[in-house]
C-alpha cells in the first residue's frame, strides 16, 4: 500500500513538471511569434526548441525553473537567423532576436 502511494505522488510530480514545461513552451511560441510580427520577419516552422533548464531564484526569492528556448526566423524566406529567449515561470527574463526588418537590412 505505501508503494502505491509513493508511485502516485511521483506520477503527480512528473505530470506537474510536464504540464509546466508545455505551458512554458506555448508561452515561448507566443512571444516568438509576437516578436517576429513586430519586427516584420517570418517565424520559421512556427515552433521553438527547448535548449536549457536550470533552477534559479525568482525576484521573490523562491526557487523555480528557468527554461531557455531558441527559434529561427527569416527576413525574406531564403535566410535563417537564430533567436533566443529565457522564461522564468511564464515571465520572459531574457530575449535576443529579430530587430526591426528595416534596421537589419541597413546593417547588411
Amino acid at each position: 500500500m505505501p508503494t502505491l502511494l509513493i508511485l502516485m505522488i511521483l506520477a503527480a510530480i512528473l505530470f506537474a513538471f510536464w504540464s509546466a514545461s508545455r505551458a512554458a513552451a506555448e508561452q515561448a511560441v507566443t512571444l516568438g511569434r509576437e516578436a517576429c510580427e513586430a519586427a516584420g520577419v517570418q517565424l520559421i516552422d512556427q515552433t521553438v526548441h527547448a535548449t536549457g533548464l536550470r533552477l534559479r531564484r525568482g525576484e521573490d526569492g523562491r526557487l523555480g525553473f528557468e527554461r531557455s528556448f531558441r527559434f529561427e526566423y527569416s527576413l525574406d524566406g531564403a535566410d535563417r537567423h537564430v533567436a533566443r529567449l529565457v522564461l522564468q515561470g511564464q515571465r520572459m527574463v531574457s530575449f535576443s532576436g529579430p530587430l526591426r526588418a528595416a534596421d537589419v537590412i541597413q546593417l547588411h
